[in-house]
């Protein structure tokens, strides 16, 4: 009889018994997702300081460079000589010409794309416009670029090189969304030219 009574109650042992092995395989798949989520969490963590870290390298070396290139260019500014073109009695952008294909030569050499340039001359904002107008001619070229790191960095290298006076004023560079290795660069400088005696 015990057996009998111990028949019936078979299939909710092993029901009980399924249901507590089900119990710890899916607590133990719970507490391993668990842990596997605090991994993710933890390098996702050390990742975005390891980025944050990376940004105040980039700012502090950025800065660097421009207050480098700031003094270069003031450097440079003070022993350069001014361009002057061979004729006499021309206007402002037949003076400057010669200056600008220099650049042009420069940007194609390497393998710079120029976008759209506008150019300002004479602006009345110049130092030297206002002190001597008649003396030096100057013109201000906004210009759009794309070029890879390489290409934009030797093109800065020559233009500091460059034989005659002139000021770089701004440089504002963004990376391609699509492409980070293509720049997109907003370039504004200034040219000048001395009236030949």
């Amino acid at each position: 009889m015990d057996n009998e009574k111990l028949k019936q109650f078979i299939v909710p042992i092993l029901i009980v018994v399924v249901a507590l092995i089900a119990a710890v395989y899916l607590s133990m798949q719970v507490v391993q997702n668990v842990q596997d989520i605090m991994g993710y969490r933890n390098d996702i963590e050390a990742k975005e300081q390891l980025l944050k870290e990376k940004k105040n390298q980039l700012e502090k070396f950025m800065k660097e460079e421009a207050d480098e290139a700031k003094k270069a260019a003031e450097d440079a500014a003070k022993s350069k000589p001014f361009y002057k073109p061979a004729a006499t009695g021309m206007n402002t952008e037949a003076i400057i010409q010669g200056e600008f294909t220099e650049i042009l030569e420069l940007i194609r050499v390497n393998k710079i794309k120029v976008r759209t340039i506008k150019y300002e001359y004479d602006p009345q904002d110049d130092a030297f416009v206002k002190g001597a107008g008649g003396k030096y001619k100057a013109a201000r070229l906004h210009m759009e670029m794309i070029a890879t790191y390489t290409n934009y960095n030797n093109f800065l290298k020559e233009l500091y090189k460059h034989e005659h006076f002139l000021d770089i004023q701004s440089v504002e560079v963004v990376p391609y969304r699509k492409n980070k290795q293509i720049l997109l660069i907003n370039f504004k400088i200034k040219l000048y030219s001395q009236e030949a005696n």
